[in-house]
């Protein structure tokens, strides 16, 4: 399922997300986020593909649910703003605090962990 800018799609697969797990990452309060650049020969377009994760240590399944629509709703704001090339993101809610936080400060966490992720120019 892919979100509305042509520049952002969603991780399916598996083995997307534990190539991101092996990437750098950065903690916020809010939420974690990993990042992996792709390489050119994996994928020839500049899509950004993000994937949501929220374990059972968020809470029951709305909790869990909650937690990924918001992540969705920020990255949709952030990422629209900014882009983020040819990238896959992995968002992971945290235990209460990414249901919990205000949406501007999730927004912030979400921003400031792209900027530290973010390849030197």
């Amino acid at each position: 399922m892919a979100c509305d800018s042509p520049r952002i799609d969603t991780l399916t697969k598996r083995r997307d997300f534990l190539a991101a797990a092996r990437a750098r990452k950065a903690v916020t309060k809010g939420l974690i986020v990993q990042r992996r650049e792709r390489k050119d020969d994996e994928t020839p377009d500049p899509i950004t593909r993000v994937g949501y994760t929220a374990s059972k240590k968020v809470g029951n399944a709305v909790l869990r649910n909650r937690a990924k629509r918001r992540m969705r709703a920020v990255v949709r704001d952030v990422l629209d703003d900014t882009g983020a090339g040819a990238a896959d993101i992995v968002l992971i809610a945290r235990n209460g605090s990414t249901v919990e936080r205000a949406y501007e400060d999730l927004r912030g966490d979400l921003e400031y962990a792209l900027r530290k992720l973010s390849p030197a120019p």
